[in-house]
């Protein structure tokens, strides 16, 4: 067990939080109880994860998509009076990091999607590694984006969608980001990348990558960001004496 604030104290360092600007809260965005034993991770602080965090008894959500978003209304109705009242009425606190969670160079969602698809990560083209959100590095070995796509569909449990440049046969120099990065598409491409590969995709990303030629793999918003509150749930649990919990709700997006 340790207290609240001890462990967001912990979180906020190990997440430079104050080097981002960010659309949102990163840290404490609700607090509940002093004391912290159990933590239950999820990628989206929605209703149903809530719910599991209520029958599990937790004393904190961690997320990497809360509350308190730029330009949404401040009101506290509908559905998100639902939400905070959950975690008000049963003392459970809610901790969320977005961008400092996608650029952690060690336990980061790009980080992450990296080590599990065995990419090697050479660099970062909009910063410096940790700092930056689009990646760049090298498979390991040359293949083709079909060959990528199923590994990611494979590893992901989630078939991707790809968009194909025909001008271009196998790949080896790979750009990521997680999430909604769609658009930094041509960043990847005047970098050098042959494939990019991130969550979402938008009407406009297929005549992108079609006319430039670079392939597009868009792998899932949910299905990319799964794996940094997990591992951050996983550190915090090493490090400290708090039970840890995964909960992946469901997503197809």
């Amino acid at each position: 067990m340790i207290h609240r604030d001890q462990l967001v104290a912990a979180c906020d360092h190990q997440m430079r939080t104050t080097q981002f600007q960010d659309f949102t809260i990163n840290g404490l965005q609700v607090a509940g109880g002093d004391h912290v034993k159990r933590i239950m991770t999820g990628v989206t602080a929605c209703q149903a994860l809530l719910d599991e965090a209520v029958a599990w008894q937790a004393n904190m959500v961690l997320v990497h998509h809360g509350y308190f978003w730029k330009n949404e209304p401040v009101a506290i109705t509908g559905m998100k009076q639902k939400r905070i009242k959950t975690l008000l009425d049963h003392n459970i606190s809610l901790l969320a990091y977005h961008l400092p969670l996608d650029a952690h160079v060690e336990m980061g969602n790009n980080a992450e999607l990296a080590r599990r698809l065995g990419w090697k990560v050479e660099g970062c083209i909009d910063g410096e590694l940790g700092e930056g959100l689009l990646w760049s590095g090298r498979l390991a070995q040359a293949q083709s984006v079909h060959a990528l796509a199923a590994q990611i569909a494979h590893t992901l449990q989630r078939e991707p969608l790809v968009v194909e440049a025909v001008q271009v046969g196998e790949v080896e120099r790979i750009a990521w980001c997680t999430g909604g990065a769609q658009d930094m598409i041509t960043n990847a491409y005047e970098a050098g990348a042959q494939v990019f590969v991130s969550g979402e995709i938008s009407e406009r990303t297929t005549h992108l990558a079609r006319e430039m030629g670079i392939h597009y793999i868009a792998a899932g918003h949910h299905a990319t960001e799964r794996y940094g509150v997990q591992a951050m749930g996983e550190w915090l649990s090493d490090e400290y004496d708090v039970e840890h919990r995964f909960v992946d709700i469901d997503n197809p997006a």
